[in-house]
């Protein structure tokens, strides 16, 4: 694993089969204000124009663009392929068919200098192909600049673990990586890097713009969302040899969140219907398994408030209807919208 202390910062872009949003998304990279920066765009065996995309950009910004060539593996494949070959003293990871602000990565590299932060964190927000806001994902809410983990740990069973979004100092990387050949690798490694920082960095800025593509929208949801399970599983194991070990009702509140919550969330676009009531088994025995109660997940807060009452009529109703097991009303309601 190379470094140099001369790049600020690794962008690692894993490529596959985008042609349509590629210039975009790298154009928004070759034109950040910070100049200390290397774009490593990983081209996972793309089989359309992508590669000549990417070479048409390397020849014009030879000392920003570099294009690595791999054979199909998948994104956690992509990334860590990346890892072992940036330079940089910090790692940003941008998917190709999204787009960043002009100034994401010298502020977040900025706040991870001024506070000795290992991870800074930024608001993002989803965009349609039009370039349309059509919603915001605020991350931190009332939250500062700096953030000690040790007195706000709440932070670990509230933030959203994209991994976009994120700036980590390399060396959070020296002994982890994305798990190969799995949905979710995100929720799987970004909280167990989280478990490693003493000080995350925060900005309220919107830099990162993810992209709802209409064809993902509607793409068809599989048993592949068991993965968010097993994802909490590893985490949870890792957090009982954290430092934090001790801290409870904080991994509850991730399991919660992330186990049950973003696992229903998934669970209402499971079209074939044995899928859906496998998968709903599996939830009932994941929440089993580690003493979840209806009553605490429905008393779940997130930031200090009660996370079911934030959201809208719609979706209370389908967590509640899940959560009391009513899945023969759920089934038809999910199968209406």
């Amino acid at each position: 694993m190379g470094w140099d202390s001369a790049i600020k910062v690794s962008v690692i872009v894993p490529v596959y089969n985008v042609e349509q949003y590629l210039e975009k998304c790298l154009l928004s990279l070759v034109s950040q204000s910070l100049q200390e920066i290397e774009i490593l765009v990983v081209n996972d065996g793309s089989k359309d124009a992508s590669q000549q995309i990417v070479e048409e950009f390397q020849k014009k910004y030879p000392e920003k663009i570099f294009s690595l060539n791999k054979e199909n593996g998948g994104l956690s494949d992509a990334r860590n392929f990346g890892i072992d070959r940036a330079n940089g003293q910090y790692l940003g990871f941008v998917d190709s068919d999204d787009y960043v602000s002009e100034s994401m990565f010298e502020e977040m590299y900025y706040l991870a200098e001024k506070h000795s932060a290992e991870m800074v964190i930024c608001n993002l927000q989803k965009v349609d192909e039009k370039g349309n806001i059509t919603q915001q994902l605020t991350q931190l809410p009332g939250f500062p600049e700096k953030i000690i983990l040790d007195n706000n740990l709440s932070v670990f069973s509230d933030i959203s673990y994209f991994a976009c979004n994120k700036l980590f100092r390399r060396d959070l990387f020296n002994m982890k990586r994305f798990k190969k050949g799995i949905h979710f690798e995100d929720i799987e490694l970004i909280p167990q890097l989280l478990l490693e920082c003493r000080v995350l960095s925060f900005t309220p800025n919107y830099h990162y713009q993810y992209l709802e593509r209409a064809e993902s929208i509607s793409k068809t949801h599989t048993r592949k969302g068991l993965d968010i399970l097993k994802a909490v599983e590893t985490v949870s194991e890792n957090f009982g040899k954290s430092r934090f070990s001790d801290q409870v009702s904080v991994l509850k509140n991730f399991q919660m969140l992330e186990g049950v919550y973003t696992f229903l969330a998934y669970l209402a676009f499971v079209k074939k219907e044995e899928d859906f009531y496998f998968m709903s088994e599996e939830l009932d025995r994941f929440r089993k398994a580690y003493g979840l109660k209806i009553k605490d997940i429905l008393q779940y807060n997130r930031f200090g408030k009660n996370y079911l009452l934030s959201l809208p009529i719609r979706k209370k109703i389908y967590y509640i209807l899940s959560l009391l097991k009513l899945r023969k009303i759920v089934r038809l309601l999910t199968m209406k919208s």
